[in-house]
């Protein structure tokens, strides 16, 4: 099988052998230091900690995306892997799609804002996914799939993320979880839409389960006026990737804008507000693993032993044997 992969520029830029990603604040954006004591005195409100601009690339069969995470500026953000957004009306941006290619180790989560895409994989799961839907895959010790657009024309929009597995959940039975979009919890917030896709907040619980790092995945909309507050793991590691509009954070009001990834400090709570129209935001957070990792290609443990091991899986047949 001919490996169109979505993943190899992805190794150039992590390399092998990270543990996590403790980035230093941007001094452009950082929060002023008055608001970073108000904060720390008030209680544990998280700071912007840096603004990362998603840069544009090519993957899979040549989609045209950008990637906010697992790019040079910010290879991982432990337990996260990587952030891609694709979002055009342009088939040729986005017709030929992900074709078959394996996964070891680590999860893959799709979610669709816009158009239509399909999933099929070796172990026999499938799924549609559609605008409001996601689909969480933990490829586990190995599946190979596909993700192919179910449209010709129109505005294809969603996300890309990867998570990764802890060393002993690396060589478990693949899992996949489908998730229509009238499974996912949405409710206002004093103002905010917010859609709960995993994880609990204000009171919902999300429909994606047993996942190792105990993920938080919420898409929040904000209006101009309205002030978002939402608690997270004080231990969790966050982020925010505006997806439309802009989004100030944290105390200090740190202006995010489209397009951008908000690394978040630590704390036990999120704040948001919006001096546009509107903005909105995917917000995400994880309990961080702590270990080495290995990456190659499609394929993330914690030694390059371990990775050799997987490409000699895959060439031989053995990657999915058993499963």
């Amino acid at each position: 099988m001919k490996l169109l992969s979505r993943r190899q520029a992805i190794v150039g830029a992590a390399g092998a052998g990270l543990v996590g990603c403790r980035t230093e604040p941007n001094r452009a954006s950082a929060e002023p230091k008055d608001e970073q004591a108000l904060a720390t005195k008030s209680g544990s409100a998280r700071v912007v900690e840096r603004i990362i601009d998603a840069q544009p690339t090519r993957d899979g069969a040549g989609v045209k995306l950008k990637r906010a995470l697992g790019g040079h500026a910010l290879p991982m953000l432990d337990p996260f892997l990587l952030l891609d957004e694709f979002h055009s009306d342009d088939p040729n941006d986005y017709a030929a799609g992900f074709p078959s290619h394996p996964h070891r180790g680590f999860e893959t989560v799709t979610y669709m804002l816009e158009g239509a895409m399909e999933h099929k994989d070796s172990v026999g799961n499938s799924g549609r996914l559609r605008p409001g839907s996601a689909q969480w895959m933990t490829a586990g010790r190995g599946i190979v799939h596909s993700e192919m657009p179910k449209q010709e024309r129109g505005l294809m929009w969603g996300f890309q993320l990867w998570v990764n597995l802890p060393r002993a959940s690396k060589m478990i039975k693949p899992r996949y979880q489908d998730i229509a979009p009238d499974r996912i919890p949405e409710l206002d917030q004093e103002g905010a839409r917010v859609r709960v896709v995993a994880g609990t907040a204000f009171g919902r619980t999300g429909p994606i389960t047993g996942i190792d790092v105990a993920p938080l995945f919420l898409d929040v909309t904000v209006t101009k006026g309205v002030r978002f507050e939402a608690p997270l793991p004080s231990e969790h590691t966050a982020f925010a990737f505006v997806t439309e509009g802009a989004v100030r954070l944290g105390p200090s009001r740190a202006e995010v804008r489209a397009g951008q990834l908000a690394v978040l400090g630590r704390g036990d709570r999120v704040l948001a507000s919006c001096d546009a129209s509107s903005g909105r935001m995917v917000l995400i957070a994880g309990r961080p693993l702590g270990e080495p990792v290995a990456r190659g290609g499609p394929f993330v443990m914690n030694t390059q032993d371990e990775i050799r091991q997987a490409w000699d899986d895959y060439r031989s047949g053995r990657l999915v044997d058993g499963v």
